[in-house]
């Protein structure tokens, strides 16, 4: 998918001599404070590898500031979705937002970024934590359940499940893929059917960025129907911030185009 970004703007600094484009990550938002926490956990371990470049955030429900709040006072801004797959909230939810900010503001300039899947340090954070919680990658005993929210839009399922085919060490079983909601399988589904198959062990990697409800769901569910572990979110993986930093870099040296051309 294209992203329309803008390269230069009349008045603001650009390179060595001047300030970097702030950094506005938008994230879903959740009624869970965790969710929150662990947002603000990756923008840190963000900061923290460039303290030069000022970072904000925004939420698109359940949670302040809005997109129009963080945006607030910037001449100019990145405007990069804390998503893992393009569905509705990238494709319509921002789009919208930026134009409502647009509308009021016309000579605010964005760019637009990418989300941060698919992406190969994303299998790497999935990896980091499946180790974590005591599976190595390339385990030939143990079958690797891929688990995502799951979106109506059959573009993102289609993208989770390609992730999953993409998913081979030598040895181990295929990675299958399971959503939380609104498609199928569903991950406690998934678990008892690879066990049913054969399988020694099943393990589950939620490729979910925060806590909250549907980990929480995912974990109780799947380790019931006979799960050996459930790994921990990605959360502020040291690749996610990697990833996050990669994906502004891609949408500042991108092509020029108005905010309101990013609806």
């Amino acid at each position: 998918m294209r992203h329309p970004h803008v390269s230069r703007v009349p008045g603001v600094r650009r390179g060595p001599a001047g300030p970097p484009v702030p950094l506005v990550a938008v994230a879903h938002g959740s009624r869970d404070p965790r969710a929150a926490a662990t947002v603000e956990e990756l923008l840190e371990a963000v900061r923290r590898t460039r303290p030069d470049l000022p970072v904000r955030v925004a939420y698109l429900d359940h949670a302040p500031p809005t997109l129009a709040g963080a945006l607030s006072g910037l001449a100019e801004a990145a405007v990069l979705p804390l998503l893992l797959t393009e569905a509705y909230h990238s494709r319509v939810d921002i789009p919208g937002a930026l134009a409502e900010v647009a509308a009021r503001h016309p000579r605010l300039r964005v760019h637009r970024g990418a989300t941060l899947g698919p992406h190969p340090l994303l299998t790497a954070a999935l990896e980091r934590r499946l180790a974590e919680a005591g599976v190595p990658a390339g385990d030939p005993e143990t079958a690797v359940v891929l688990v995502s929210a799951g979106s109506s839009d059959p573009r993102a399922n289609a993208t989770v499940a390609r992730i999953a085919r993409a998913w081979a060490r030598p040895g181990w079983w295929p990675a299958t893929a399971a959503y939380a909601s609104a498609a199928a399988p569903a991950p406690e589904e998934e678990v008892r059917r690879l066990l049913a198959a054969g399988a020694p062990r099943v393990a589950v990697a939620p490729y979910l960025l925060a806590p909250g409800l549907f980990a929480d769901r995912v974990r109780t569910r799947t380790l019931a129907a006979g799960a050996c572990a459930v790994a921990g979110v990605l959360g502020a993986a040291p690749e996610v911030a990697a990833v996050l930093l990669e994906r502004y870099g891609q949408a500042v040296r991108g092509t020029e185009a108005p905010v309101a051309a990013t609806a």
